[in-house]
Protein backbone atom coordinates (compact mmCIF):
# COMPACT_ATOMS: atom_id res chain seq x y z
CA UNK A 1 0.00 0.00 0.00
CA UNK A 2 1.13 3.14 -1.09
CA UNK A 3 0.96 5.67 1.87
CA UNK A 4 -0.46 9.11 1.74
CA UNK A 5 0.00 11.65 3.92
CA UNK A 6 -2.24 11.21 6.53
CA UNK A 7 -0.97 7.24 7.05
CA UNK A 8 2.32 8.82 7.47
CA UNK A 9 1.30 11.14 9.81
CA UNK A 10 -0.64 7.87 11.76
CA UNK A 11 2.84 6.29 11.94
CA UNK A 12 4.70 9.46 12.80
CA UNK A 13 2.50 10.05 16.01
CA UNK A 14 3.06 6.36 17.00
CA UNK A 15 5.49 7.73 18.88
CA UNK A 16 4.21 9.09 21.61
CA UNK A 17 2.26 5.80 22.05
CA UNK A 18 5.67 3.98 22.00
CA UNK A 19 5.57 2.11 18.80
CA UNK A 20 8.77 -0.29 19.95
CA UNK A 21 11.42 -1.41 17.31
CA UNK A 22 10.39 -5.36 16.98
CA UNK A 23 6.65 -5.22 18.46
CA UNK A 24 5.45 -5.45 14.48
CA UNK A 25 5.18 -9.04 13.45
CA UNK A 26 7.79 -9.74 10.79
CA UNK A 27 4.97 -10.69 8.08
CA UNK A 28 3.35 -7.06 8.85
CA UNK A 29 6.62 -5.64 8.69
CA UNK A 30 7.03 -7.10 5.08
CA UNK A 31 9.79 -9.47 6.41
CA UNK A 32 10.09 -12.95 5.95
CA UNK A 33 10.63 -14.24 9.52
CA UNK A 34 13.00 -17.87 8.61
CA UNK A 35 15.46 -14.73 6.48
CA UNK A 36 16.92 -13.35 9.38
CA UNK A 37 19.38 -10.77 8.52
CA UNK A 38 18.95 -11.03 4.80
CA UNK A 39 15.11 -9.51 4.44
CA UNK A 40 13.61 -10.93 1.65
CA UNK A 41 10.43 -9.57 2.46
CA UNK A 42 8.71 -11.31 -0.07
CA UNK A 43 5.23 -12.68 1.89
CA UNK A 44 2.10 -13.28 -0.02
CA UNK A 45 3.79 -12.53 -3.83
CA UNK A 46 1.42 -13.37 -6.39
CA UNK A 47 2.61 -14.77 -9.40
CA UNK A 48 3.24 -12.33 -12.69
CA UNK A 49 0.37 -13.04 -15.72
CA UNK A 50 3.55 -14.05 -17.63
CA UNK A 51 6.41 -15.50 -17.06
CA UNK A 52 9.41 -13.39 -18.60
CA UNK A 53 13.13 -14.50 -19.23
CA UNK A 54 14.98 -12.03 -17.54
CA UNK A 55 18.65 -10.80 -17.90
CA UNK A 56 20.11 -8.94 -14.71
CA UNK A 57 22.95 -7.45 -15.56
CA UNK A 58 24.23 -6.68 -11.65
CA UNK A 59 22.51 -8.74 -8.85
CA UNK A 60 25.30 -9.19 -6.10
CA UNK A 61 25.43 -5.41 -4.98
CA UNK A 62 23.55 -3.66 -2.48
CA UNK A 63 20.07 -3.23 -5.30
CA UNK A 64 20.13 -6.54 -7.17
CA UNK A 65 19.45 -9.25 -4.72
CA UNK A 66 16.26 -7.26 -4.08
CA UNK A 67 15.11 -7.25 -7.45
CA UNK A 68 15.99 -11.00 -8.27
CA UNK A 69 14.44 -12.73 -5.45
CA UNK A 70 11.12 -10.25 -6.36
CA UNK A 71 11.51 -11.79 -9.94
CA UNK A 72 11.65 -14.85 -9.20
CA UNK A 73 8.69 -15.07 -6.39
CA UNK A 74 6.25 -13.33 -9.18
CA UNK A 75 7.47 -16.53 -11.49
CA UNK A 76 10.27 -15.49 -13.90
CA UNK A 77 13.09 -16.94 -15.21
CA UNK A 78 16.48 -15.19 -14.18
CA UNK A 79 19.64 -15.12 -15.21
CA UNK A 80 22.17 -12.54 -13.87
CA UNK A 81 25.53 -11.65 -15.51
CA UNK A 82 28.45 -10.16 -12.52
CA UNK A 83 31.85 -10.63 -12.31
CA UNK A 84 31.64 -13.03 -9.42
CA UNK A 85 33.73 -11.41 -6.98
CA UNK A 86 30.89 -10.24 -4.89
CA UNK A 87 28.31 -13.22 -3.07
CA UNK A 88 24.68 -12.84 -2.52
CA UNK A 89 22.00 -14.93 -1.12
CA UNK A 90 20.14 -15.41 -4.20
CA UNK A 91 17.12 -18.41 -5.04
CA UNK A 92 19.08 -21.09 -6.40
CA UNK A 93 16.71 -21.48 -9.67
CA UNK A 94 18.96 -17.97 -10.85
CA UNK A 95 21.79 -18.70 -13.38
CA UNK A 96 24.75 -16.63 -12.84
CA UNK A 97 27.06 -16.60 -15.79
CA UNK A 98 30.67 -14.67 -15.85
CA UNK A 99 31.58 -11.69 -17.45
CA UNK A 100 33.57 -8.37 -16.76
CA UNK A 101 32.21 -5.78 -18.81
CA UNK A 102 35.31 -3.30 -17.40
CA UNK A 103 36.90 -5.31 -20.10
CA UNK A 104 34.23 -5.91 -22.33
CA UNK A 105 34.50 -9.59 -21.55
CA UNK A 106 30.42 -10.62 -22.85
CA UNK A 107 30.99 -13.97 -24.99
CA UNK A 108 28.02 -15.62 -22.37
CA UNK A 109 25.91 -13.29 -23.73
CA UNK A 110 26.51 -14.01 -27.73
CA UNK A 111 23.50 -16.10 -29.12
CA UNK A 112 20.92 -15.96 -26.39
CA UNK A 113 17.99 -13.63 -25.97
CA UNK A 114 15.99 -12.49 -23.06
CA UNK A 115 12.56 -10.76 -23.12
CA UNK A 116 14.14 -8.13 -20.54
CA UNK A 117 17.41 -6.91 -19.63
CA UNK A 118 17.67 -5.22 -16.67
CA UNK A 119 20.77 -2.88 -16.27
CA UNK A 120 21.54 -2.52 -12.58
CA UNK A 121 24.69 -0.93 -12.27
CA UNK A 122 26.09 0.95 -15.27
CA UNK A 123 28.16 3.79 -15.00
CA UNK A 124 29.67 3.71 -18.01
CA UNK A 125 29.07 4.64 -21.61
CA UNK A 126 30.41 1.48 -23.12
CA UNK A 127 28.87 -0.67 -20.95
CA UNK A 128 25.80 0.03 -22.76
CA UNK A 129 27.35 0.09 -25.96
CA UNK A 130 28.91 -3.55 -25.79
CA UNK A 131 25.41 -5.10 -24.15
CA UNK A 132 23.93 -3.21 -27.24
CA UNK A 133 25.68 -4.48 -29.58
CA UNK A 134 25.15 -8.15 -28.36
CA UNK A 135 21.31 -7.94 -27.19
CA UNK A 136 19.52 -5.15 -29.14
CA UNK A 137 17.94 -7.36 -31.65
CA UNK A 138 17.35 -10.33 -28.47
CA UNK A 139 15.65 -8.34 -26.12
CA UNK A 140 12.38 -6.94 -26.28
CA UNK A 141 12.80 -4.17 -23.70
CA UNK A 142 16.09 -2.77 -21.83
CA UNK A 143 15.32 -1.01 -18.23
CA UNK A 144 18.43 1.42 -16.81
CA UNK A 145 18.75 2.15 -13.77
CA UNK A 146 20.10 5.87 -13.93
CA UNK A 147 20.26 8.32 -11.59
CA UNK A 148 18.60 11.93 -10.38
CA UNK A 149 22.38 13.16 -10.46
CA UNK A 150 22.17 13.21 -14.14
CA UNK A 151 20.17 16.55 -14.12
CA UNK A 152 21.73 19.77 -14.57
CA UNK A 153 19.92 21.70 -10.87
CA UNK A 154 21.56 24.98 -12.03
CA UNK A 155 18.93 27.37 -11.64
CA UNK A 156 16.05 24.99 -11.10
CA UNK A 157 14.06 24.50 -7.85
CA UNK A 158 12.18 21.29 -8.84
CA UNK A 159 13.38 18.73 -11.07
CA UNK A 160 10.73 16.75 -13.33
CA UNK A 161 11.89 14.06 -16.29
CA UNK A 162 11.23 17.07 -19.12
CA UNK A 163 14.31 19.22 -16.38
CA UNK A 164 17.94 19.44 -18.89
CA UNK A 165 20.37 17.19 -17.73
CA UNK A 166 24.37 17.31 -17.15
CA UNK A 167 26.48 16.83 -20.76
CA UNK A 168 30.13 15.32 -20.51
CA UNK A 169 32.23 18.08 -21.96
CA UNK A 170 35.66 15.87 -22.08
CA UNK A 171 35.10 14.29 -25.79
CA UNK A 172 33.71 11.11 -26.40
CA UNK A 173 32.09 9.36 -23.42
CA UNK A 174 32.06 6.09 -25.01
CA UNK A 175 36.29 6.60 -24.35
CA UNK A 176 35.91 6.96 -20.93
CA UNK A 177 37.49 3.70 -18.92
CA UNK A 178 37.44 2.72 -15.33
CA UNK A 179 40.61 4.20 -14.45
CA UNK A 180 39.42 8.01 -15.65
CA UNK A 181 36.25 7.42 -14.76
CA UNK A 182 37.42 6.54 -10.75
CA UNK A 183 39.96 9.54 -11.06
CA UNK A 184 37.43 11.91 -11.47
CA UNK A 185 34.00 9.73 -10.68
CA UNK A 186 32.44 13.02 -8.27
CA UNK A 187 32.56 14.89 -11.20
CA UNK A 188 31.88 12.50 -13.54
CA UNK A 189 29.07 10.31 -12.24
CA UNK A 190 25.49 12.68 -13.23
CA UNK A 191 27.49 13.14 -17.05
CA UNK A 192 28.66 9.27 -17.81
CA UNK A 193 25.04 8.25 -16.44
CA UNK A 194 23.29 10.44 -18.71
CA UNK A 195 25.90 9.58 -21.49
CA UNK A 196 24.53 5.98 -20.70
CA UNK A 197 21.16 6.64 -20.94
CA UNK A 198 21.67 7.94 -24.56
CA UNK A 199 23.63 4.83 -25.51
CA UNK A 200 20.97 2.95 -23.98
CA UNK A 201 18.07 4.87 -26.32
CA UNK A 202 20.81 4.45 -28.97
CA UNK A 203 20.51 0.91 -29.42
CA UNK A 204 17.06 0.13 -27.95
CA UNK A 205 15.32 2.99 -28.97
CA UNK A 206 12.43 4.91 -27.46
CA UNK A 207 9.84 1.67 -27.96
CA UNK A 208 11.92 -0.63 -26.24
CA UNK A 209 13.91 1.62 -23.36
CA UNK A 210 12.52 2.59 -19.85
CA UNK A 211 14.77 4.57 -18.03
CA UNK A 212 14.52 4.91 -14.12
CA UNK A 213 16.06 7.69 -12.55
CA UNK A 214 16.41 7.26 -8.27
CA UNK A 215 17.37 9.37 -5.50
CA UNK A 216 18.99 7.69 -2.52
CA UNK A 217 17.85 4.10 -2.29
CA UNK A 218 17.83 3.06 1.45
CA UNK A 219 16.89 0.24 3.37
CA UNK A 220 18.77 -3.33 4.52
CA UNK A 221 21.77 -4.28 2.56
CA UNK A 222 22.52 -0.61 2.27
CA UNK A 223 26.62 0.00 2.18
CA UNK A 224 26.41 3.75 2.18
CA UNK A 225 24.50 4.05 5.70
CA UNK A 226 23.75 7.70 4.36
CA UNK A 227 20.09 7.06 5.84
CA UNK A 228 21.19 3.92 7.88
CA UNK A 229 22.97 6.76 10.29
CA UNK A 230 19.55 8.39 11.32
CA UNK A 231 18.31 4.81 12.82
CA UNK A 232 21.05 4.15 14.64
CA UNK A 233 22.22 7.57 15.86
CA UNK A 234 18.53 8.36 17.05
CA UNK A 235 18.40 5.08 18.80
CA UNK A 236 21.51 5.60 21.00
CA UNK A 237 19.21 8.76 21.72
CA UNK A 238 20.22 12.24 23.73
CA UNK A 239 21.28 14.90 22.12
CA UNK A 240 20.77 15.05 18.68
CA UNK A 241 22.14 17.46 16.44
CA UNK A 242 19.79 18.01 13.79
CA UNK A 243 20.03 20.27 10.10
CA UNK A 244 18.08 23.02 9.30
CA UNK A 245 14.97 24.32 10.88
CA UNK A 246 13.08 20.97 10.14
CA UNK A 247 10.89 21.99 7.05
CA UNK A 248 13.71 21.38 4.00
CA UNK A 249 12.46 18.44 2.13
CA UNK A 250 14.39 15.42 1.80
CA UNK A 251 13.73 12.42 -0.59
CA UNK A 252 14.47 9.07 -0.31
CA UNK A 253 13.30 5.34 -1.62
CA UNK A 254 13.43 2.41 -0.13
CA UNK A 255 15.47 -0.35 -2.09
CA UNK A 256 12.75 -2.74 -2.48
CA UNK A 257 9.71 -0.34 -3.21
CA UNK A 258 12.33 0.77 -6.32
CA UNK A 259 13.53 -3.04 -7.50
CA UNK A 260 10.03 -4.53 -7.27
CA UNK A 261 8.67 -1.69 -8.86
CA UNK A 262 11.35 -2.37 -11.80
CA UNK A 263 9.95 -5.46 -11.77
CA UNK A 264 6.36 -4.48 -12.98
CA UNK A 265 7.51 -2.62 -15.51
CA UNK A 266 9.44 -5.15 -17.28
CA UNK A 267 5.59 -6.91 -16.76
CA UNK A 268 3.84 -4.85 -18.42
CA UNK A 269 6.59 -3.97 -21.00
CA UNK A 270 5.90 0.22 -20.15
CA UNK A 271 9.06 2.22 -21.58
CA UNK A 272 9.87 5.61 -20.88
CA UNK A 273 11.59 8.10 -18.86
CA UNK A 274 10.68 8.12 -14.85
CA UNK A 275 11.75 9.46 -11.64
CA UNK A 276 12.27 6.69 -9.41
CA UNK A 277 12.29 8.78 -5.67
CA UNK A 278 9.51 8.98 -2.89
CA UNK A 279 7.47 9.30 -0.90
CA UNK A 280 4.78 10.63 -3.00
CA UNK A 281 3.96 13.70 -0.83
CA UNK A 282 6.68 16.20 0.53
CA UNK A 283 8.52 14.63 3.42
CA UNK A 284 10.43 17.55 5.53
CA UNK A 285 13.92 16.80 7.45
CA UNK A 286 11.48 17.12 10.36
CA UNK A 287 9.10 14.35 9.37
CA UNK A 288 11.60 12.27 8.23
CA UNK A 289 13.59 11.85 11.57
CA UNK A 290 10.24 11.53 13.45
CA UNK A 291 9.03 8.98 11.39
CA UNK A 292 12.46 6.99 12.46
CA UNK A 293 11.95 7.95 16.01
CA UNK A 294 8.08 6.45 15.68
CA UNK A 295 9.56 2.72 14.43
CA UNK A 296 11.87 2.47 17.75
CA UNK A 297 11.37 1.98 21.32
CA UNK A 298 9.41 4.65 23.42
CA UNK A 299 11.35 4.70 26.28
CA UNK A 300 14.25 6.48 24.37
CA UNK A 301 15.71 9.74 25.99
CA UNK A 302 16.32 12.00 23.34
CA UNK A 303 16.41 15.32 22.18
CA UNK A 304 16.46 17.07 18.16
CA UNK A 305 18.66 20.30 18.11
CA UNK A 306 17.85 21.66 15.01
CA UNK A 307 20.80 23.98 14.06
CA UNK A 308 20.60 26.51 10.91
CA UNK A 309 22.25 25.79 7.87
CA UNK A 310 24.97 28.70 7.90
CA UNK A 311 25.62 27.58 11.34
CA UNK A 312 26.53 24.35 10.47
CA UNK A 313 28.33 25.99 7.26
CA UNK A 314 30.58 28.12 10.10
CA UNK A 315 31.62 24.88 11.94
CA UNK A 316 32.46 22.86 8.83
CA UNK A 317 29.62 19.90 8.89
CA UNK A 318 28.69 19.02 5.44
CA UNK A 319 25.30 18.20 4.18
CA UNK A 320 24.68 15.24 2.52
CA UNK A 321 28.09 13.35 3.81
CA UNK A 322 27.25 14.29 7.88
CA UNK A 323 23.75 15.29 7.92
CA UNK A 324 22.97 12.25 5.70
CA UNK A 325 19.99 12.56 3.31
CA UNK A 326 20.00 16.54 3.99
CA UNK A 327 20.69 18.83 1.03
CA UNK A 328 19.79 22.08 2.59
CA UNK A 329 17.09 24.36 2.36
CA UNK A 330 17.43 25.21 -1.42
CA UNK A 331 18.63 22.19 -3.18
CA UNK A 332 16.57 20.62 -6.70
CA UNK A 333 17.54 16.88 -5.64
CA UNK A 334 15.26 17.02 -2.88
CA UNK A 335 12.27 18.01 -5.07
CA UNK A 336 12.34 15.89 -7.93
CA UNK A 337 8.69 15.23 -9.27
CA UNK A 338 7.63 11.85 -9.25
CA UNK A 339 3.91 11.64 -10.39
CA UNK A 340 4.67 9.75 -13.62
CA UNK A 341 6.32 6.93 -11.58
CA UNK A 342 3.28 6.65 -9.04
CA UNK A 343 0.91 6.53 -12.43
CA UNK A 344 3.33 4.12 -13.67
CA UNK A 345 2.55 1.86 -10.29
CA UNK A 346 5.20 2.87 -8.32
CA UNK A 347 4.43 2.24 -4.35
CA UNK A 348 6.23 3.10 -0.93
CA UNK A 349 6.30 1.44 2.45
CA UNK A 350 5.76 3.29 5.59
CA UNK A 351 8.68 5.20 6.32
CA UNK A 352 9.19 3.69 10.36
CA UNK A 353 9.36 0.38 8.32
CA UNK A 354 11.85 1.30 6.56
CA UNK A 355 13.97 2.78 8.99
CA UNK A 356 13.10 -0.47 11.57
CA UNK A 357 13.96 -2.86 8.55
CA UNK A 358 17.04 -1.05 8.42
CA UNK A 359 18.24 -1.06 12.00
CA UNK A 360 17.82 -4.58 12.62
CA UNK A 361 19.71 -5.02 9.53
CA UNK A 362 22.73 -3.27 10.59
CA UNK A 363 22.50 -4.44 14.13
CA UNK A 364 22.78 -8.51 12.74
CA UNK A 365 25.98 -7.52 11.06
CA UNK A 366 29.49 -8.38 12.05
CA UNK A 367 31.51 -6.20 14.05
CA UNK A 368 33.82 -5.24 11.70
CA UNK A 369 30.47 -3.38 10.00
CA UNK A 370 29.07 -1.73 12.98
CA UNK A 371 30.93 1.71 12.20
CA UNK A 372 29.00 3.88 9.96
CA UNK A 373 30.42 4.90 6.93
CA UNK A 374 28.38 8.06 6.79
CA UNK A 375 26.85 10.65 9.06
CA UNK A 376 28.43 12.83 11.45
CA UNK A 377 31.05 11.67 14.27
CA UNK A 378 29.94 12.30 17.66
CA UNK A 379 32.87 14.05 19.33
CA UNK A 380 32.40 16.65 16.37
CA UNK A 381 28.42 16.25 16.82
CA UNK A 382 28.73 17.13 20.75
CA UNK A 383 31.71 20.04 20.08
CA UNK A 384 28.99 21.56 17.24
CA UNK A 385 26.04 21.40 19.74
CA UNK A 386 28.33 23.09 22.44
CA UNK A 387 29.13 26.03 19.93
CA UNK A 388 25.68 26.54 19.27
CA UNK A 389 24.42 26.39 22.76
CA UNK A 390 27.28 28.69 23.14
CA UNK A 391 26.11 31.26 21.12
CA UNK A 392 22.68 31.21 22.80
CA UNK A 393 20.88 29.18 20.37
CA UNK A 394 17.19 28.47 21.14
CA UNK A 395 15.62 24.99 22.94
CA UNK A 396 14.34 23.23 20.34
CA UNK A 397 13.60 19.80 19.70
Amino acid sequence: MAPDRRTFLQVTSAAAGGLAFGALAPEARGLDSMSGPTYRGLPDVSPAPRALRILVLGGTGFVGPHQIRYAVARGHQVTTLNRGVSEAELPPEVEQITGDRNVSELGALQGRSWDVVLDNPTTLPFWVRDVGEILHDRTDQYLFISTLSVYDTAGQTEIHEGSPRLRYEGGDPLEVTPDAYQAQSGRLYGPMKAASEDEALRWFGEDRTTIVRPGLIVGPGDRTDRFTYWPVRIARGGEILAPGDGRDPVQVIDVRDLMEWTVRLAEEGTTGIFNGTGPRATLTMAEQLHGIRAALPGDLELGFKWVPAPFLSEQEVRPWSEMTTWFGPDAAISRARVDRAVEAGLTFRPLAVTAADTLEWFRAQPAERQELRAGLDPEKEARVLAAWRGAGSPEQS
